[in-house]
């Protein structure tokens, strides 16, 4: 989709509800309060036969000095100038205001193509704001509804020539390429391999102010994301996509998640479960810890969030360039780590600084062991092999007098690793026993960190006859059809 369209406006105007109408979903957050929207989204429009790329700004402030809604204005002029073009929305029913002249005024001079939206124009009552809107300059007014849906057809018409030129451009300056794909069935025992089309999902967590932000522009090589020093500036889900040392990659920046007891704005609560959402949707999730306050309640909480949902979970220390003695603290750091975290034992653990860009080689190196050790697949010998050993090495109970006895072990599923093992009583295993397959799982098949999901099954009744009626002879049953005594 090489077509981009950028949504810009004042706050409140409805772009976000907009751009979840053009993608048919609801990415981004909507509520009835402005400002809700500070990062930009891009999603993949669709309207009619067209297919376009979106992208969903925050409102459009005033301010232009270094505060939080100046910065948000100069994220949302950055979109302008990325786009080939800009859905100009005002709201029609409150008319034009005078912000809404200044932007205008700014759209003009930054962008070759802007198309005017005046929205919330169902009814007559938006009459008079759509007849206003014509002073802006900036052409004929599309009226829509994007609540619901009114207008959409006004909008393809004004969007198709645009898309169109779009693409006969890209088709005449883009080169030819050699027509050559590997199909992922070629490789069915290892690793599913990233492609541009399905790229490897990674979510960035922890808490608030951590710099999970500032990490992925980090990542990214510029400023994509909206950061700074107040807590919260993030509330969508934003995802990017980059190819991150020749690997694509969807990484996905979220929402600080902070105790639910002091969670009470609806907005933080959306945002939360937007969070949420991305880490069940992610094959690797990297937590961020603040190198200043790590290994908090909350930051355990997020990371045995992740292990429960079953995703790779890599250990992030950030803001490792204020760190004065970093050999005393990294080794602390382990052994709390090990402490705290007894159920993702062995996972990477690495120290960066998002401001600086240190530590991001390492951190790539750590999300890829990671996500190798998801998809681990061992083979049914080696793991009945490695059962017998650990059998005569560590019997299982025997309860009651009578032993349980674990006679047939082989792998489900990867993503995470799951294994299967056949037993006599296994309702009556103890969970310590489950634990000490599991370490012996991560230790000698080099399964560190991972999910690992092990499950005991009742082999039931081996005995095919059990079944089974006795036939009776047929002579016999030839002298019983003639009655009780034979005849």
């Amino acid at each position: 989709m090489s077509f981009t369209l950028a949504i810009v406006g004042r706050p409140n105007v409805g772009k976000s509800t907009l751009f979840n109408r053009l993608v048919g979903k609801r990415l981004a957050l909507v509520d009835d309060q402005p400002g809700v929207t500070r990062d930009l989204r891009e999603g993949e429009a669709r309207l009619g036969d067209l297919r376009f790329t979106v992208i969903d700004t925050a409102g459009l402030e005033e301010a232009t000095d270094e505060s939080l809604q100046g910065r948000m204005r100069k994220l949302t002029e950055r979109a302008v100038g990325m786009a080939d073009a800009c859905l100009f929305v005002i709201d029609a029913r409150a008319g034009v205001l005078p912000s809404d002249e200044i932007f205008a005024e700014i759209l003009r001079r930054k962008s070759a193509h802007v198309i005017l939206a005046a929205n919330k124009a169902e009814g007559a009552a938006a009459d008079a704001g759509v007849i206003e809107s014509y002073a802006l300059g900036l052409g004929e007014p599309v009226r829509i509804s994007a609540e619901h849906g009114e207008g959409m057809g006004d909008l393809y018409a004004a969007l198709a020539p645009l898309v169109e030129e779009a693409e006969t451009r890209q088709i005449e300056e883009a080169a030819p390429e050699t027509d050559v794909d590997v199909g992922e069935e070629d490789e069915e025992t290892g690793p599913r391999v990233p492609t541009r089309a399905k790229p490897l999902q990674i979510a960035v967590v922890g808490r608030p102010n951590a710099g999970k932000s500032t990490l992925v522009n980090a990542i990214l090589g510029e400023d994509r994301l909206l950061t700074g020093p107040e807590a919260g500036i993030t509330r969508d889900a934003i995802s990017v996509v980059l190819d991150w040392q020749g690997v694509p990659m969807r990484v996905f920046d979220t929402a600080g998640m902070r105790k639910k007891a002091r969670v009470q704005d609806k907005v933080e609560k959306l945002s939360v479960g937007d969070a949420l959402r991305a880490i069940k949707f992610a094959e690797v999730v990297v937590v961020l810890l603040d190198g200043q306050a790590p290994f908090e309640t909350q930051d355990l909480k997020i990371a045995d969030l992740a292990e429960r949902e079953g995703r790779a979970v890599v250990v992030a220390v950030n803001k490792w360039d204020l760190e004065e003695d970093r050999q005393g603290k990294l080794k602390e750091l382990k052994e709390e780590f090990a402490r705290a975290l007894p159920q993702i034992k062995g996972a990477p653990l690495v120290t960066v600084s998002a401001l600086t860009g240190r530590g991001l080689d390492r951190l790539n190196e750590a999300v890829m062991s990671a996500y190798a050790v998801w998809n681990r697949r061992v083979s049914t010998a080696k793991l009945n092999r490695w059962l017998a050993g650990m059998l005569e090495l560590h019997p299982p109970p025997a309860p009651g007098g009578r032993r349980i006895k674990l006679r047939y072990m082989t792998q489900v599923k990867t993503r995470p690793p799951g294994f299967v093992v056949m037993a006599s009583n296994p309702e009556k295993l103890p969970e310590s026993y489950r634990r000490y397959l599991v370490n012996g799982l991560r230790e000698d098949f080099a399964m560190p960190g991972t999910p690992i999901r092990l499950t005991f099954r009742g082999q039931g009744d081996q005995n095919p006859f059990r079944t089974k009626k006795k036939k009776t002879p047929s002579r016999l049953r030839k002298h019983l059809g003639k009655g009780p005594l034979g005849g």
